[in-house]
């Protein structure tokens, strides 16, 4: 038997196991990037954007959280 054969014996079942088990493993998660640290950096993108959206017009942001999800208004 020549090594190249030896190793597809040995690569195929190996190769087979691993996609069984990934088929098989547990679902990926609603959202990886979900962490309390990403959510804070999140948070702060959007309010520097709403800050400099509302800076246009001479207003200031105002942050309003409802159902789990922020909000920002324009003020004066």
């Amino acid at each position: 038997m020549s090594p190249c054969t030896l190793r597809i014996k040995l690569l195929l079942p190996g190769c087979a196991a691993l996609a069984a088990g990934c088929a098989v493993g547990p679902p990926a998660p609603d959202n990886p990037t979900a962490s309390p640290r990403a959510e804070q950096r999140g948070e702060a993108r959007a309010l520097e954007k709403a800050e400099a959206e509302c800076a246009a017009q001479g207003k200031h942001a105002v942050a309003e959280r409802s159902e789990g999800e922020t909000f920002y208004h324009c003020v004066d």
